[in-house]
């Protein structure tokens, strides 16, 4: 059977194959006294919050799981637009809203009706690694374009008018990012925005950690920019839904039709059951019991970064978002490779996070899925755990690198 060539352009996703040896080897010593830790996957350990579940179980009573239309319920997306009115004070109209079944589906969208076979879309290195897949699966092109931690590991305007091509069709962003939690400061966004729209050229900004901000001087949606950019969002990660597959994109007026059309032939429409138990998300107590988590997340992130570069696995920029910290491992490979008196076997990240799960117990996510500019030497972590679970990997790690 010929596999097509679209289907052989997509990379494995490390991150889920790691995840497997990881799960594998954890069966293995779930009895043990040091059962496995995982900080690989970027999966609130929070579910959704109790209105969320309740409004699923009254849907599921009621019957009400017809299809919906494949933008999404109207009440929803009236809930959205008021969310940002209330929380980034600026109007999106809920006819610019369209529900997506997960933000990989309003990825995928997005890509369907902008890309052409062989425009070149600008992201930068490191960066998600579905992202730059659901480029090739429009039969479009990633371009990967090295940041530095000076950069915050985000795309500057100066590096996108250099990149800029005859091919270049416009860039994929993502503020705060997946693996560094870095987002791209305002003003910074606001000259990448006016390049790509000189050029005649698209912005699409990956906001699905969105409402996971620290720093008031991110927390900021790039809606407010302009109506032309196009943002995707989610229900995963801030609302605590990731395993209910609910996400939305913010759109220009004009675009709405075509993005309607390719999601009634590919999904018919999202979840019905999710979107009412969605509709929860923004009462009161919900958003309540969501910044209390927020403040969760962010503590996590202070205890964990300064633990981490203590050990030596040097966070570079402290991630004002997101819950992940993208580390530095060189030292740590060294250190190992002196340890067990075989430097060549922890050459870069991808064997460290083995070495780690092997003889800690500490799952973890190497490099590799997230680009080729120095990413080897770098290891994720996500804070998405617990406090108790964060404090004992670090111990294991202290004892592991000693």
């Amino acid at each position: 059977m010929r596999i097509s060539s679209r289907a052989q352009r997509i990379d494995p996703f490390y991150v889920m194959e790691v995840a497997k040896a990881a799960s594998v080897l954890a069966a293995e010593v779930a009895r043990s006294e040091t059962p496995m830790i995982f900080l690989n996957i970027g999966e609130p350990d929070f579910t959704a919050p109790p209105l969320v579940q309740e409004a699923a179980c009254k849907a599921v009573h009621d019957g009400m799981t017809h299809y919906t239309q494949a933008t999404g319920m109207l009440a929803l997306r009236e809930r959205i637009s008021d969310w940002y009115l209330q929380r980034f004070n600026i109007q999106v109209p809920a006819s610019r809203i369209v529900v997506t079944a997960g933000a990989s589906a309003a990825l995928q969208l997005a890509c369907l009706a902008l890309i052409e076979t062989g425009d070149e879309i600008l992201m930068p290195d490191p960066s998600y690694p579905c992202n730059r897949h659901f480029v090739s699966a429009a039969d479009g092109t990633a371009v990967l374009i090295p940041t530095t931690a000076n950069e915050r590991f985000q795309l500057s305007a100066n590096k996108v008018q250099s990149a800029w091509g005859d091919k270049t069709r416009g860039v994929l962003l993502a503020s705060p990012s997946n693996p560094t939690g870095t987002s791209i400061h305002p003003d910074e966004l606001r000259r990448i925005h006016s390049v790509v729209s000189h050029k005649g050229g698209i912005t699409l900004v990956d906001e699905i950690y969105l409402g996971l901000s620290y720093d008031p001087q991110y927390s900021q949606t790039a809606l407010s920019l302009d109506e032309d950019i196009i943002s995707i969002n989610s229900f995963s990660k801030y609302f605590n839904m990731t395993g209910w597959r609910l996400g939305w994109m913010v759109v220009p007026e004009r675009i709405v039709p075509v993005i309607e059309r390719l999601a009634q032939n590919l999904f018919i429409c999202p979840s019905t059951i999710s979107q009412y138990a969605a509709l929860a998300c923004f009462e009161s107590d919900s958003i309540a019991e969501y910044e209390r988590r927020r403040a969760e997340f962010k503590a996590r992130r202070d205890y964990f970064i300064p633990a981490l570069n203590a050990l030596g696995l040097t966070v570079p920029v402290m991630p004002d978002g997101a819950f992940y910290a993208w580390a530095d491992c060189t030292t740590a490979c060294r250190k190992l490779g002196e340890k067990f008196g075989n430097g060549a076997s922890v050459k870069d990240s991808w064997d460290l996070a083995f070495e780690m799960m092997k003889r800690a117990h500490v799952a973890v996510t190497p490099g590799r899925d997230f680009g080729v500019a120095d990413t080897h030497n770098f290891i994720r972590f996500s804070t998405a755990s617990s406090m108790p679970q964060l404090q004992s990997a670090i111990e294991r790690l202290k004892a592991l690198l000693s």
